[in-house]
């Protein structure tokens, strides 16, 4: 049974062909969280310029795929929504995840407080998510604002946790 879980969201070379907030330091966390996991989830949007098996489709090169990861297919913002991600996560008795990737704003937001409300309690990795500059605010002013409304998220009895990447590595570590 996993009880180290993260779930990287849409890090694929389609999303990120437009510039994102902090790339290189938004992959090397997530590949820190990602190699201290039990199991690793890649979940990859499917679309226009993301076609399955697609160069756009494909996890960005920067990011290690461990060889039990799994992967999951969507076509909404919500990674449950019309996928099999609550099948897997029964399967392998998963009800916690650490989240992460791309978009803060899209993907990850909705698919955080999806999840929440189905019950699976979720830690953001507050440093290893990332979006790009918008109309009105630019991706750093997002990244920080999400942050803050999902610590403060109202869910009770199942709050979402929001750490930074070192403290959840600190956390893993054996006493």
């Amino acid at each position: 049974m996993a009880n180290r879980v993260v779930m990287v969201v849409d890090m694929q070379n389609g999303v990120l062909a437009m510039p994102r907030f902090d790339r290189s330091g938004r992959c090397e966390r997530i590949n820190q969280l990602t190699a201290a996991a039990d199991r690793v989830i890649f979940i990859q949007h499917v679309g226009p310029g993301l076609e399955v098996d697609s160069e756009g489709w494909a996890i960005v090169p920067e990011l290690q795929q461990p060889a039990n990861a799994l992967f999951v297919n969507k076509t909404a913002c919500d990674s449950f929504w019309q996928t099999d991600l609550a099948a897997q996560l029964d399967q392998f008795g998963i009800n916690s995840f650490v989240i992460c990737g791309c978009a803060t704003d899209y993907c990850v937001d909705t698919t955080i407080k999806v999840g929440a409300s189905l019950g699976y309690h979720i830690t953001v990795a507050a440093d290893a998510h990332t979006t790009a500059d918008r109309t009105y605010v630019s991706a750093q002013q997002q990244i920080n604002q999400h942050n803050e409304v999902w610590a403060d998220l109202i869910m009770p009895g199942n709050p979402v946790r929001v750490r930074e990447t070192e403290a959840l590595l600190r956390e893993w570590r054996p006493h």
